[in-house]
């Protein structure tokens, strides 16, 4: 009796690593600010005896648009808020096209990330089985069902990056380099003016001779 319960008890702890693992995600979970993206919306199947068949990702406040990698068998439906995309809910087209046991699904977005440094974008999820159940995956990231959260980093490069000049400054470039020219002109004029008067000086003096 007490071997048997020693069996259970170590069979559950080495199990009990792998269910917590079995979230649903967004890889990778951290993206630069203010650069577009692809996200990845990893979607693992946690039930020995139903196929997932549904999943619908809420998206933070402030994005404006969102496209989606098509999953052979699935089909996307993206809703809107306003001007902002809400939600974006993939359901297989039968269940034979569902996420079956043991196996996971990544779903691929193409996002904008906010400029926020330091922000954690919540991506909270609901995770829909064939036997109708529905796991919601919006708690606290230490919570037994933890939403799905991408940290806004720096850019590469920091505040000092590069970035493609506005017309204003691709104007005010080009009028530097306008006066540049104009101003490398006048000198060569002023050159040659004064190379022109000595040699008129020079043969002036020769024909006095």
């Amino acid at each position: 009796m007490r071997t048997s319960l020693l069996a259970a008890t170590l069979a559950t702890g080495l199990l009990a690593p792998a269910a917590a693992q079995a979230h649903v995600t967004v890889q990778p979970s951290s993206a630069a600010a203010g650069g577009y993206t692809r996200l990845d919306v990893r979607v693992p199947n946690e039930r020995d005896d139903a196929s997932t068949r549904q999943v619908e990702i809420q998206f933070p406040a402030g994005f404006e648009s969102a496209s989606f990698e098509p999953v052979p068998g699935w089909s996307a439906k993206v809703a809107r808020e306003g001007e902002n995309v809400s939600t974006i809910t993939w359901t297989a087209d039968d269940d034979e096209d569902a996420i079956p046991p043991g196996a996971f699904q990544d779903f691929g977005l193409s996002l904008r990330i906010p400029e926020e440094v330091g922000a954690k974008l919540t991506f909270k999820a609901l995770q829909t089985y064939t036997n109708d159940e529905v796991v919601r995956w919006i708690g606290a990231e230490d919570s037994d069902n933890p939403a799905p959260v991408v940290t806004v980093t720096e850019a590469e490069g920091g505040h000092d990056a590069k970035t493609t000049p506005t017309p204003a400054e691709r104007t005010s470039a080009a009028a530097t380099a306008d006066d540049g020219g104009n101003g490398l002109a006048i000198v060569a004029l002023i050159i040659g003016a004064l190379g022109l008067l000595a040699g008129v000086a020079a043969l002036v003096t020769a024909r006095r001779a």
